[in-house]
């Protein structure tokens, strides 16, 4: 079982829990080879022993290990360990824009076309590479903080070939193509669908096609005509549900051909909504008008239509001949068939006169009583030819019939077993399918049925279960706790609850469900209803870390219902070095479940001289020693020379200066200043956007400056020398000694 604190390859260390999908889950991991905040995606057990989804799984990370775009989320690594099958992403902290349209109900025009700019934009990528998605959904395109809207999961994404034809619908009914949903050819104008129906929904707030069941949406989305966007959301201008609309043709080739031309267009619509600029290619003609035409040119159709030329009319020479060759061709087809027809009922016809001819002269000699009677006379070649062989000859063996046994029930190696016992030599044949009867890994079918006699080395075959048929996952959202649990047990599903605060969904209602709703999940699967408790946080109790060795503080931490946060090294006089002598947050403080607690592990007594302690247990400096060698003049009094203060703080960034510059790497510099004083807080070369934000994300540092004082003090960042603007930090500075 995976559990935050544990290692993956001696390199990624677990840290929470952040999705669950239909074969993985997925973890916010620390690699410490690169110290960076990765999201580590692991198959789950049950899957792990299937060679065949560990093949999809693995072929995953092969699709996107290729691709790098920033709207597609990077794959970083892929590996085992133990059995767990894991690939590492980059880490996008945000939310899915499933997630995001449930909240805003519908989103606005140029919000939507905007996401949906981004998305095509890493779709183009993906084709450029021939990589096909094959499930472009909002469930798999995650909204980072900064706005960046990134594409994920290619776990059935496949090269782009003149053989990529599905073999069943994968992926969410809801978003199919009508090629993917009737199991056909599919290709990048399927994903161009796909993004046509999301959308559809960002403008909406509701699927295009919704049915009791996959089969009847998949009929819809091959049969069915959705409703212009335009009727459900009159704010829509004509330009973008054109858009739509063309996204979302039947035919791919009415679609657009390409990701390219599809942004274009969602480019053009922002800067001229009203404008009709989208093609709609091969659309079909509502209506025939009748044509009134004159005798005169009715006179010359029928004067044409007489003259053999007419046939060939808009055609070059080189067409005509062809077309008078193939039909000449055809008709020495005809003849030569009728000829062999004519041929061989003429020797049939030949053969049965002369039989007749024969039978007639034999029967006036008397012959026919002769043989009959077998008289001698005749020769009896033709009769040990056509009669003795008959009668006399032994009748050649045949093999005895055993009777089928009833194999229907057993696991394969019993049936294997049973076969052997019995003495057959079977020729097995397996094959699998759902069942409501027989539990996954039992034969459930097989041919010939019991009792049927067959031969002993007869081939059959064994259907073995795959458990009873997954179905899709049935909607609970904004339902009352008591509700969605007596519909979930109704289907056969085991439910659990977990609670969150949610100012948008009111309280004690479902805000969501894992897996999420609409997708495939088995019976008997546990279903976690995450349920509000409206603006009401959960909160948790920080426990008294200090004095605890790491082991046992992280488990303090996990059993408070909190994570854990930065690990730091500090000198003290109070506690051991090994042992826990500072925390982030003061013991008994309430804070909000899984709050980050820092913590600063002793290091000792400094062994310069001074000591560092905690500020919770601060220790009494002893006083310099007074005694100087010179006596001090009566109008001074001795006094020990003043140190520096020191003050401890917090910095917290949550906006990334490197990847707003379009950088990859960057000198970064930062300096804190309180009224005329400043001075230098932090200074790194080269380093990368990824390590700017697991550095500053939750930065303690200390300073000494006796010209500093407790309350507020502001923090300047500096990239490549450049001052960042765009935002202002702010710091609350606390003497420590």
């Amino acid at each position: 079982m995976i559990k935050p604190g544990m290692y993956i390859s001696d390199r990624y260390e677990i840290i929470d829990k952040v999705g669950s999908g239909g074969m993985a889950d997925v973890y916010k991991a620390k690699c410490h080879r690169l110290n960076r905040y990765v999201a580590i995606k692991i198959l789950k057990p049950e899957y792990s022993s299937d060679k065949n989804f560990v093949t999809k799984f693995r072929g995953e990370a092969q699709s996107a290990a290729g691709l790098s775009h920033p709207n597609i989320v990077n794959v970083y690594d892929v590996g085992d360990d133990d059995g767990l099958h894991y690939i590492v992403m980059e880490l996008v902290e945000g939310i899915t824009l499933k997630k995001f349209i449930e909240r805003k109900g519908k989103l606005d025009i140029k919000e939507a076309v905007g996401i949906a700019i981004q998305i095509a934009q890493g779709m183009e990528a993906a084709h450029d590479n021939h990589i096909i998605h094959r499930d472009i959904k909002p469930q798999n395109i995650i909204i980072s903080r900064e706005g960046k809207v990134k594409v994920t999961d290619f776990g059935i994404a496949k090269a782009a070939t003149s053989n990529t034809v599905t073999q069943n619908a994968i992926g969410s009914v809801h978003y199919l193509s009508p090629e993917q949903a009737r199991g056909g050819y599919s290709d990048e104008k399927s994903d161009i669908y796909s993004l046509g129906v999301t959308l559809y929904e960002m403008l909406s707030g509701k699927v295009p096609f919704a049915g009791d069941n996959t089969v009847s949406v998949a009929l819809l989305h091959i049969q069915g005509e959705a409703v212009p966007v335009r009727e459900l959301n009159p704010a829509v201008p004509p330009s973008v549900d054109k858009i739509v609309q063309k996204c979302m043709q039947k035919k791919p080739e009415r679609r657009y051909l390409t990701a390219s031309e599809l942004i274009q267009d969602l480019k053009k619509s922002i800067t001229n909504p009203d404008g009709d600029f989208v093609k709609m290619t091969g659309a079909a003609i509502t209506d025939s008008p009748t044509i009134n035409m004159t005798d005169d040119e009715m006179e010359e159709i029928k004067s044409a239509a007489k003259t053999p030329a007419t046939y060939y009319a808009g055609h070059d020479a080189k067409a005509a001949n062809k077309l008078q060759k193939e039909e000449e061709e055809e008709l020495d087809t005809v003849d030569s068939k009728l000829e062999k027809v004519l041929t061989v009922g003429s020797v049939i016809a030949v053969i049965i006169l002369g039989v007749a001819v024969l039978y007639v002269i034999a029967n006036f000699f008397g012959l026919v009583d002769k043989i009959k009677n077998n008289d001698p006379l005749i020769p009896t070649v033709a009769v040990t030819v056509s009669v003795t062989p008959t009668q006399e000859a032994s009748p050649t063996p045949t093999q005895p019939l055993v009777t089928m046994p009833d194999l229907r029930g057993q696991t394969p190696e019993d049936a294997e077993k049973t076969i052997a016992a019995g003495n057959y030599d079977f020729d097995i044949v397996y094959d699998e399918d759902y069942s409501d009867e027989y539990e996954s890994g039992l034969i459930m079918k097989q041919y010939p049925a019991d009792g049927t006699s067959v031969s002993r080395d007869a081939s059959i075959k064994l259907w073995i279960s795959s458990g009873k048929q997954p179905a899709e996952l049935i909607d609970v959202y904004n339902r009352t706790l008591d509700e969605a649990k007596e519909t979930l047990d109704s289907k056969g599903y085991k439910v659990e609850v977990e609670y969150e605060a949610d100012s948008l969904t009111q309280y004690g209602h479902v805000i969501r469900t894992v897996p999420e709703r609409y997708e495939i999940v088995e019976e008997g699967s546990v279903i976690i209803l995450i349920v509000s408790l409206g603006d009401q946080a959960v909160t948790a109790t920080v426990p008294n870390l200090l004095g605890q060795t790491e082991e046992a503080a992280l488990a303090m931490i996990t059993e408070a219902k909190l994570t854990a946060g930065k690990m730091d090294f500090m000198y003290s006089s109070t506690y051991e070095a090994g042992l826990v002598c500072d925390q982030g947050y003061d013991a008994g403080a309430t804070v909000e479940e899984n709050t980050a607690i820092d913590y600063f592990i002793s290091m000792g007594t400094d062994p310069n001289g001074g000591a560092v302690t905690p500020t919770g247990g601060a220790e009494p400096t002893s006083s310099p020693d007074a005694t100087a060698t010179d006596t001090p003049s009566p109008t001074e009094a001795p006094s020990p020379t003043p140190s520096a203060a020191t003050y401890r703080s917090v910095l917290a960034i949550d906006v990334n200066p490197i990847s707003e510059a379009n950088m990859d790497k960057a000198n970064i510099y930062l300096e804190i200043s309180q009224g005329d004083t400043v001075m230098k807080l932090f200074e790194q070369d080269d380093m990368t956007a990824d390590d700017f934000l697991a550095m500053f994300n939750y930065y303690i540092f200390s300073v000494e400056n006796d010209n500093f004082s407790e309350g507020t003090a502001t923090v300047t960042v500096y990239v490549d020398g450049v001052k960042y603007t765009n935002e202002t930090f702010f710091v609350t500075l606390e003497v420590v000694n």
